[in-house]
């Protein structure tokens, strides 16, 4: 699954919680080595409570309980559905066949997940006619009494005639997953205008037993058949195989899918709707990309280095990809990023994109989810976590794969990039929650979704790569696949498949990185004296609930243009290495490789960092260099680092330069401002042209407007949003005119900068506009625009915006997403100092409110 962490971290933003956009500084402290736990055993939990003596960390979690792998009592073996939809009540009518066997000990009873079903009849299938079972269900789940006692060595099948409710279930989810009710009716009625009419399932975690009866946990594994009866003009995917399409009299359709590799009952699916095909192949297999018909003549842009993406891991892994065909398909109203099911990914509906909004579309923008579900074949669905609690060896070889195929496709800058944004995002998340990878204790199952098993999964496999090279790092993911094929497994499985290849008792790397919680928090200094550098490291995170490290690791020590890279490991809290240098360095760099998943407070002087910049390895060494010295622009020789940086190859250094000039006021502040007008126009990249934009429009005494209207006009839906946002900031050009012109856009971040730019220009004449455009606005980007009403609402007459606030007062109680809410409200109490009567209406709200996070913040406000 791919796990939206940009939702997340405005989130935590809007809600006051710590975020950063850099690494934050290590807390000083005495130190108290940990030691390192058993062998096979996973780190105790840490008290969080307080203990007297002992101040324990705000990001420790409370404790919770421990979640062990499901005991299997019975294995599902294969399971047959034959479904038909009632779109009015948005239910499904099925029959499922499953078949089952003791997975050990003798059973004369079982038990299955069906949640919120009506249960119409379950029958014992044999020889002879069917045997009516008796059984007990609690809405949850459906106990069956057998005939007799079943041995292992015997299958038994049982046919269930059912009518499952996803709509009639509590409502639940997680942040990573929004909703957990299994079966989607997408405008079952086709009341929604410019909405098409869709069904779809998802999965995880334990879901699909909403919508058919199994034991819905990870370490079952089935074989599947699912016949779809369908209204004739929709298309159908499913895993498997298309092995029969079937015309019915009634004008209906009958699809039956089949997939004769058994998988995990979690990544089951099933999606009906108005789909375009557009076939392709990878060996002979089919490869094919279902959009909606609008879409058919970008999919090939979108997807179509999918058979790339398959060769190449497919070699790099040394296990071709294993099962029948790969589809993908983009749904609307999804409740996650994307799911991996098998041989099926779901994606959500921004995926899609016309030609000119793929102009925008970077790699961190569609391609490297197709690259994350895509490997979750191999690392998910061929090879699964056997608990919740093993996640990260789903998700961080998912996240990690973003990296590797960067790396091989884009280059080395874009791989660095996605190493450098994903180390920051995990450490954003580690301020307030710190948690050992592999975790058995949890409140939540969905818990474990989050920026340690991706982010920081994926950066403790790139460490491990480094540490045993490429050649052992990839024969042992061949060896963990190969051995573990079809299986379920934990992270012992992973860890034997590296000591077997390596020949290296590995225990050290896996407890530390895998078991415990937390990351390294480093001091690095460093001296010159008789031919010796003294490299001084330091571990100074809280060494009671995170453990000293052993860090291998390359320090690079330059004199003057020649480099010398030495291998080190650190091992203790304190620690001082000699390295051998003929002169005074003019650069020694710790990490040089930029690998470590670690925060650092490394002593440089400013000459030393502009050398790291101009002899920079990496990406991350340069970007270093320019967050370090921003506020130093007004050297002379910093100041020219950074005009140097805008004529950088790589686009995101040009990028990240140009935030950091925004009010620049050092030398030659003319010939800077040039350049930057003239990435404005000429960069070929559209994130950078925005960010000079953006650039510009932090000197308020320079007329940069004719640069803001011409981009108005830019290719880039990027690059004109960002014109927009200057002008918002600029109010001595007047652009309502032509902003008007742009006003029925169908890209969404033209759309907000739109709104933005009203609620600080606009008056009665946009109000229509607002309420008009509402039904266009994605979900995610309501928040921003329910704000963005509310200011334009406090430009126009009070007795004008009843409509307005009965539309906001609307989302705010009663949208079932709380960022939404959230925004409504913020909305709202913009209108307070003109409306006294809003305060009642939002002291209401919040007295209403369910979730604790809202009322939280909305006893700050």
């Amino acid at each position: 699954m791919k796990y939206t962490v940009a939702g997340l971290a405005g989130l935590l933003l809007l809600l006051h919680l710590p975020a950063v956009a850099q690494p934050a500084r290590p807390i000083p402290g005495k130190q108290v080595a940990k030691p390192a736990p058993a062998k096979k055993a996973p780190a105790p939990e840490a008290p969080a409570t307080p203990v007297e003596g002992i101040v324990v960390p705000s990001w420790l979690p409370q404790n919770a309980p421990y979640q062990p792998a499901a005991t299997i009592l019975t294995d599902v073996v294969d399971t047959k559905l034959d479904v038909r939809f009632d779109y009015k009540s948005q239910h499904l009518l099925g029959t499922a066949v499953l078949t089952l066997r003791p997975h050990f000990y003798p059973q004369s009873q079982v038990v299955l997940d069906a949640k919120g079903f009506d249960i119409q009849k379950v029958e014992l299938l044999g020889e002879k006619k069917p045997k009516t079972l008796t059984y007990a269900y609690d809405k949850k789940q459906l106990t069956i009494n057998l005939d007799r006692a079943y041995a292992r060595t015997e299958a038994y099948q049982l046919r269930i005639a059912y009518v499952a409710k996803p709509n009639e279930l509590p409502a639940g989810g997680s942040d990573a997953i929004t909703s957990n009710k299994g079966l989607y009716f997408i405008n079952p009625l086709g009341t929604e205008p410019n909405k098409p009419r869709q069904i779809w399932t998802q999965g995880e975690t334990e879901a699909n037993s909403c919508w058919f009866p199994t034991i819905d946990k990870p370490n079952q594994r089935m074989t599947q058949e699912i016949s779809m009866t369908v209204e004739s003009q929709f298309k159908t995917l499913s895993n498997g195989l298309l092995v029969s399409s079937k015309p019915n009299a009634d004008g209906t359709r009958t699809d039956t899918w089949r997939q004769s590799q058994p998988h995990a009952p979690y990544l089951a699916t099933m999606v009906v709707g108005d789909f375009a095909v557009v076939s392709d192949t990878w060996r002979g297999k089919s490869v094919d990309y279902y959009v909606e018909p609008k879409y058919a003549g970008t999919a090939r842009a979108i997807f179509g280095r999918t058979p790339e993406m398959m060769e190449y891991f497919s070699k790099k892994l040394g296990v071709d990809f294993p099962w029948e065909k790969y589809a993908q398909v983009p749904v609307r109203d999804y409740v996650s990023g994307a799911m991996e099911n098998t041989s099926a990914t779901t994606h959500g509906a921004s995926i899609q994109a016309t030609r000119r909004e793929l102009l925008d579309a970077g790699y961190d923008s569609g391609e490297s989810t197709i690259v994350h579900e895509l490997f979750h074949q191999w690392f998910g669905d061929y090879v699964t976590s056997e608990s919740w609690a093993n996640l990260p060896l789903n998700e961080s070889f998912a996240d990690y794969s973003e990296l590797l195929w960067a790396e091989y496709k884009l280059g080395a800058d874009e791989a660095a990039l996605v190493q450098h944004n994903k180390l920051n995002i995990y450490l954003e998340e580690a301020q307030s929650k710190r948690e050992p990878l592999i975790r058995y204790h949890y409140q939540n199952r969905e818990d474990m979704f989050d920026r340690h098993s991706y982010q920081k999964g994926g950066r403790v496999l790139h460490m491990l790569r480094k540490y045993v090279g490429d050649e052992a790092f990839f024969a042992a993911l061949n060896r963990y696949l190969v051995q573990n094929k079809q299986s379920a497994v934990e992270i012992s499985k992973l860890r034997t498949a590296f000591e077997e290849v390596t020949g290296e008792d590995l225990m050290w790397f896996f407890n530390q990185w895998f078991m415990q919680r937390g990351h390294p928090e480093l001091r690095i200094s460093h001296s010159f004296a008789n031919g010796q550098v003294a490299l001084r490291v330091q571990q100074v995170q809280d060494t009671l609930f995170q453990p000293v490290y052993r860090l291998p690791v390359t320090v690079g020590v330059w004199i003057n243009n020649q480099l010398t890279e030495h291998r080190i490991t650190v091992s203790k809290a304190d620690q001082t290495f000699s390295l051998p240098a003929a002169q005074k360095p003019s650069l020694v760099k710790f990490d040089n490789e930029s690998q470590l998943l670690a925060q650092f407070e490394e002593d440089r002087s400013t000459e030393e960092l502009l050398h790291q910049f101009y002899h920079a390895r990496s990406y991350q060494q340069k970007v270093e260099v320019l967050d370090l010295l921003q506020n130093k622009t007004m050297e002379l020789a910093v100041s020219g680092m950074m005009r140097n940086a805008l004529n950088d190859k790589f686009w995101m250094v040009r990028r990240v330069a140009l935030d950091h000039l925004r009010r620049y006021r050092g030398p030659e502040t003319g010939a800077v401002k040039k350049e930057i007008q003239r990435l404005a126009t000429a960069d070929a990249h559209p994130r950078v042209r925005a960010q000079a934009l953006i650039t510009l429009a932090s000197f308020p005494n320079d007329n940069y407007g004719a640069n803001f209207l011409a981009a108005l006009n830019d290719s880039s839906y990027t690059v004109a949003a960002a014109s927009i946002e200057a002008l918002t900031k600029n109010a001595t050009v007047n652009a309502r005119k032509q902003i008007a012109a742009l006003e029925e856009t169908p890209s969404a971040i033209m759309l907000m900068a739109i709104a933005n730019y009203y609620a600080k220009f606009g008056g009665l004449d946009q109000y229509g506009w607002f309420l008009r455009r509402l039904p266009d606005v994605a979900e995610a980007d309501l928040y921003t625009y329910f704000q963005a009403f509310g200011g334009l609402m406090t430009n126009i007459p009070p007795v004008e915006r009843d409509k307005g606030i009965k539309v906001l007062e609307e989302h705010a109680r009663n949208s079932p997403k709380y960022y939404v809410r959230l925004g409504a409200y913020r909305g709202l109490a913009l209108l307070v100092p003109t409306n006294p009567n809003i305060k009642a209406m939002l002291q209401d709200i919040k007295e209403k409110e369910k979730d604790d996070r809202l009322r939280t913040f909305y006893s700050l406000m």
